[in-house]
């Protein structure tokens, strides 16, 4: 196991959800959101009032009217039109940098980094490309700035439990990864930005970084062309398609699979990612509780009936002994007081900016296999923009 890894595992394990803040004073936070353009997120500016080390002194939102409603939902008095300004003059320890969309990400991260943040939770995607990522990245190591990304399954306390029942030998020898996106009306490369990169942060964890990606585009069933290239929803830049696939080889050398299909008739219930094993399959199911369950017996034997044993941070088949952790995922705060954590430790949060690039290139990596008439493309990407802006 790879050290990062393994030390990633054990603070899910042991790190998280015994947290505990003393009566030093709270640590002053900026929350940076716009309405209208990616809001405050799933709650990142909410979360911090569920943590008593913290307080909310600021919050900017170009958008009149929403900086007034979130000023009230946040019970502040001090509210800003313009985030840099707001960063100058609270210059605050933690930044959330709150909005959906990805195209303003890059930006408000780098000011907070200017300002002297410490630490930094940004709402997924992380950003639009892996160039934006490099040079975040680079700006936050050169000032040791800790950022976290909003991957909120990463935090759960059951993935160590799936990892140990993977080293045990009990799954088997891992065959294979899939991935599945939700299959709505966003199915293709929209699918692919806002849901797949939850996914992939998952594939590094459980695989290891990704080395090569061949995929394929379609549009109605055909191949997508450059005539079909749009501008994306949600800020994310260039999309095309409404069915994408994808292969990955990883660092352990298991080969790891994304299929997204627009309207696919799943009903939403097919997002998730499946670890196929010879003994048997585990299926994570992304934003649910129980996260995951274990289906023990050979995966391709029709002679016995298919169990689905719940895995919990205690075990497979064990009932939640901290239900108030997985709630925490939930509602971030366990990403929140990670950050804390690492900041205070000088350690990588457990989804770090370098966790969220990763799944940045996994997205960029299939769109520049595409372009490339299906090739398989190397990581680290030579192409650090996002091959359909440039297709010609």
């Amino acid at each position: 196991m790879k050290r990062r890894h393994f030390l990633a595992a054990t603070s899910a394990a042991v790190i998280l959800p015994h947290l505990a803040f003393g009566d030093a004073p709270k640590r002053k936070v900026a929350v940076i959101g716009h309405t209208g353009r990616g809001n405050y997120g799933h709650g990142l500016d909410t979360v911090w009032q569920e943590i008593p080390a913290t307080e909310i002194v600021a919050v900017a939102d170009a958008n009149s009217a929403g900086l007034e409603k979130a000023k009230a939902k946040l019970k502040l008095e001090r509210g800003y039109a313009d985030y840099r300004q707001m960063l100058s003059d609270v210059r605050p320890e933690f930044v959330a940098v709150a909005p959906r969309y990805v195209d303003e990400h890059r930006d408000m991260i780098l000011a907070a980094i200017d300002a002297g943040a410490k630490g930094i939770y940004c709402e997924k995607a992380f950003c639009r490309t892996p160039a934006e990522a490099d040079e975040i990245i680079a700006a936050a190591d050169k000032q040791g700035v800790k950022i976290a990304v909003a991957h909120r399954n990463r935090y759960h306390p059951a993935l160590p439990q799936i990892k140990a029942l993977i080293a045990s030998g009990e799954l088997g020898k891992l065959i294979e990864m899939r991935g599945r996106g939700v299959g709505d009306r966003r199915g293709g490369g929209e699918d692919l930005w806002v849901l797949g990169t939850h996914i992939f942060n998952l594939v590094d964890y459980f695989a290891g970084a990704p080395r090569s990606c061949s995929a394929i585009m379609l549009q109605d069933g055909r191949p997508v062309t450059s005539a079909d290239v749009r501008e994306g929803a949600e800020g994310l830049g260039p999309l095309a398609g409404n069915e994408l696939h994808a292969r990955y080889e990883t660092e352990q050398g298991i080969v790891a699979y994304y299929d997204t299909v627009a309207d696919d008739g799943t009903d939403r219930q097919a997002y998730c990612l499946q670890l196929i094993g010879g003994k048997g399959m585990v299926t994570i199911f992304i934003d649910r509780n129980p996260i995951a369950y274990f289906s023990p017996g050979n995966p391709y034997q029709t002679t016995e009936p298919r169990q689905w044993l719940p895995i919990t941070s205690a075990g497979v088949g064990k009932p939640e002994p901290n239900p108030e952790a997985c709630k925490e995922v939930a509602n971030h705060v366990l990403g929140v007081k990670d950050l804390i954590d690492a900041v205070d430790n000088n350690r990588q949060p457990l989804c770090s900016a370098t966790d969220a690039r990763t799944a940045v290139e996994m997205v960029c990596a299939a769109f520049a296999s595409h372009v490339a008439d299906g090739k398989r493309v190397n990581f680290p990407l030579q192409e650090r923009g996002n091959a359909l802006a440039s297709w010609k």
